[in-house]
This record gives C-alpha cells, sequence and structure tokens, in this order.
C-alpha cells in the first residue's frame, strides 16, 4: 500500500519506517526542511535503538522516502497518518494546532476518492470528529464532492523499545465508522494480525479515549509504588520484598511497580493532565489523575531533599550524577526527573557533573553551561562528595565498585532506582541511600539518633 505519514518526529518516523519495513511504499513529511534533508542523508533525528539501520535499508530499497512538499504527500498515500506533535498547553489541554493544520491541508489537496486519513496523534476524543469537519469545510470551498473517512489509530510506543512495540505489539486498535476504511485498516494491519497480535476495531470515541487511559493506568502503578516505597522508609519495611509479594497476584502483575523518582518523558505527564482536564471539562471531578499528578511532582523532588538532608549545606559541594534522560535507552529529556534534581542541587550552590551515554545534547538545551559533562561515568567522580543515580542505564548496574570509592572524596551514592542491594553496599564500605530499602532506614536512622 501506499502510505503518507505527516510528521517526522518519534511516533512518525517510527511508524513510517516500520510500515515500509513492512513492504509498503511510506512517504515522510515534515515542513522542516533541515530534518527533510538530513533524514535523505541517513541522518536520524531522535535516538531509538536499531531505527537508523531500519531507515537506512529501507530508503536505499526505495520503499521510504522524504519531502517538505505537503500537497505531494496528500496525492501520495491511499492512508494519510496524521503524526505530529500535540504538546500541553498552560493550563493541561492538548495544543491541537499541528494536527489542524495538517487536516487543513489535506482539504486543501485531497484529489482522490475514498483516502482514509488516520489520526496517530495522541488527541482528545472529539478529535477526529473536528479533523473530519476541518477536510469536509476545505473541500466545500473548493467545490470539490469526495468521498472520505477519519480513523483513530493511537500508537502505543515505549521509547527504547519503539520498533518492538511496532512489530510485536500488544494490540493494536482502530477507531472507525466507515466499513470500506476498516477493510483498508485491517489490510494495512494484516502482517501482524497474521502473526497473532490482536486487533480492536472500536467506535472513535473509545479508540481516542484507550491511549489516555492506558497511560494515566501506568502512570498510576508508577506513583502508587513510590507512595508504598516512601511509607517502607517511614515504617522499616522493604519496598522490594513488598513489590515482589504484590506482583506475584496476577491481578496486579509485575509491570511499571518500580520505585524510583517519578514519571517522565513526553507521554505520561501531558496524558495525565490531559485526561484531567477533559474530565473538567465534562464536569467531572478527576480527583485520582489530580492525586498521581501530585504525587508524581512530589517525588521529583524527594531525592533532592534526601541528598541535601544528608550533606548539609551543599553550596560549593561538587555532585557527580549518573543519567539524564527520563529513562534508559533514550535520549529524551522532556519532564525528566534530573531537571527538577539538578536545579534543586544548582539552587542550592552546588557544582553539579553528569554524565548521560546519549542525552548530553539535549541537556545542555536545558541547562546550558550551569552543569559540568563528563567523558565516561567514572570521570564525574573525582573528589565528588556524592554520586547521585537518576537513569539506571545498563552499563550503570555493574560499575567497579573499587575504582568509585577511590575517586569519591566521601564514599556516599544516592540511587533513585534501587539499583544495588543495600546490604552489598555496606559490606562494600558505602554509604547508601536509596528508597524504600532497610539498609537506607537504618542509616538514617541512627544518624538521627546520634544527631540528638
Amino acid at each position: 500500500m501506499k502510505i503518507s505519514i505527516f510528521g517526522t518526529g518519534y511516533v512518525g518516523l517510527v511508524t513510517g519506517t516500520c510500515f515500509a519495513e513492512l513492504g509498503n511504499e511510506v512517504l515522510c513529511c515534515d515542513i522542516d526542511q533541515k530534518k527533510i534533508e538530513d533524514l535523505k542523508k541517513g541522518i536520524i533525528p531522535i535516538f531509538e535503538p536499531g531505527l537508523s539501520d531500519i531507515v537506512q535499508r529501507n530508503a536505499k530499497e526505495s520503499r521510504l522516502t522524504f519531502t517538505s512538499d505537503t500537497s505531494k504527500a496528500v496525492s501520495f498515500g491511499d492512508i494519510i497518518f496524521i503524526a505530529v506533535g500535540t504538546p500541553q498547553k498552560e493550563y493541561g489541554q492538548a495544543d491541537l494546532r499541528f494536527v489542524y493544520k495538517v487536516a487543513k491541508t489535506v482539504g486543501e489537496n485531497l484529489d482522490q476518492n475514498r483516502k482514509v486519513i488516520v489520526t496517530k496523534s495522541t488527541v482528545p476524543v472529539g478529535t477526529n470528529k473536528e479533523v473530519y469537519e476541518i477536510i469536509a469545510s476545505e473541500l466545500k470551498k473548493r467545490k470539490v464532492d469526495l468521498e472520505f473517512s477519519t480513523v483513530s489509530n493511537p500508537e502505543f510506543l515505549k521509547e527504547g523499545d519503539a520498533i518492538d512495540d511496532f512489530m510485536k505489539p500488544d494490540r493494536v486498535v482502530v477507531g472507525v465508522e466507515k466499513e470500506w476504511a476498516k477493510e483498508k485498516m485491517a489490510e494495512l494491519y494484516e502482517p501482524l494480525i497474521k502473526n497473532g497480535h490482536p486487533i480492536f476495531f472500536v467506535d472513535i470515541a473509545s479508540s481516542e479515549m484507550s491511549k489516555y487511559a492506558s497511560n494515566a493506568m501506568l502512570a498510576t502503578k508508577i506513583s502508587f509504588i513510590n507512595q508504598v516505597a516512601n511509607l517502607c522508609d517511614i515504617v522499616g519495611a522493604d519496598v522490594e520484598k513488598v513489590r515482589q509479594i504484590i506482583c506475584y497476584d496476577k491481578r496486579i502483575g509485575p509491570y511499571f511497580l518500580y520505585p524510583g523518582p517519578g514519571y517522565g518523558g513526553s507521554c505520561f505527564p501531558k496524558d495525565v493532565r490531559a485526561l484531567s482536564v477533559l474530565a473538567k471539562k465534562h464536569g467531572y471531578l478527576p480527583h485520582l489523575l489530580e492525586a498521581v499528578e501530585q504525587v508524581n511532582e512530589k517525588q521529583k523532588e524527594l531525592m533532592a531533599e534526601k541528598v541535601i538532608k544528608k550533606l548539609g549545606n551543599i553550596n560549593g559541594k561538587k555532585i557527580a550524577v549518573w543519567g539524564l534522560a527520563f529513562k534508559p535507552n533514550t535520549d529524551d529529556m522532556r519532564s525528566a526527573p534530573s531537571i527538577n534534581i539538578i536545579e534543586k542541587f544548582i539552587a542550592k550552590g552546588s557544582k553539579v557533573f553528569a554524565f548521560d551515554p546519549v542525552a548530553e545534547e539535549e541537556s545542555k538545551k536545558i541547562f546550558d553551561d550551569r552543569i559540568s559533562y563528563c567523558k565516561d561515568m567514572y570521570d564525574c567522580l573525582e573528589d565528588a562528595d556524592a554520586l547521585v543515580i537518576i537513569t539506571e542505564w545498563s552499563q550503570f548496574k555493574e560499575p567497579d565498585f573499587d575504582r568509585i570509592k577511590n575517586l569519591l572524596k566521601n564514599n556516599i551514592i544516592f540511587d533513585c532506582r534501587n539499583i544495588f542491594e543495600p546490604s552489598r553496599m555496606k559490606e562494600l564500605g558505602f554509604d547508601y541511600i536509596c528508597i524504600g530499602r532497610p539498609e537506607t532506614i537504618q542509616k538514617e536512622k541512627a544518624s538521627n539518633i546520634s544527631s540528638h
């Protein structure tokens, strides 16, 4: 099939590339001409494991092409995907201007009957109806009578695992009203359906809601386990043992139940807020969603507060940071917990030396020269008063502990991700502070007793 993709950001580029990998002819369109020229040269604007190779292979075989000509993109595809950004506006609602702009472009250039226009971007309930009306209005202005259909097909891609998520999806969701459009979408996804991956054809409103509901549920699990971990710190329980026990309940499961510094990224923060705004718009008070967000914002401050409590006055002290991206295997810094933590260190006058395998350039856009960047994970440790681990990159999980001890001024490690076992760290001679683990609690209690 011939497919046009509007938007070459994370969702658009992954979606277009994977459809090309399945044998379709795909034309990706973006108004950012530099980005298009870079893509034509094989330069990928995002970090996603495996994506560069697939882009280059499919481009070489002419299944994947790029353009900034919007009218060409509208004419090319039998199915046209809208995969542009829907950033958060001031009060939490989704900013749909880019979606509307593509819809207008489609209406101005649509030239064939029975094209399917698919909203891949994350949008509130009712957006597909608005997209349909914008296209229909433009056709009316042109006095052109063409049959078309708008379809909702939300993405469920995890950064760092996006290609696998596309090729081996838990489910494919398609919100569609017209039978001929349903048949086209079924044909498009047939290779995945044949491999046993379920597809749900539902009404458009349910499809639009499913994306927000899924992300809000996952965000809720993260905030829940973080509150449990914080309570474990207070009462002396071990959150890891508690987590393992509750995860064996089949009704709960193990996913997204790991304590940490709070969720970040491009999806969870804005989607939880957007769903909350949608609820209020319809006169419903979303108390749980608001609580999830409040817990998450507080969690981002928690480790910074632990560092300050432990070190006392951190003005002029050197703090080493491992990990800046909001999660491993991505360079995405949007709403990353590292931002809140580091900003608090800077505000208190500390000198921050950081290392992240891929997120340095993104971090510079946020911190500029207010922090120092190091060439490797050990380079930032020399004479540091403490190490703070924020992102659980694989290379941090089995470090050279002797080397760490020789470099650090004090053998203090603050671990936002509970990477290490507290008892082992104690044996190795580290003062190890994490979230909801017994060794941390015992040390904090001993410190409190000795200070009185």
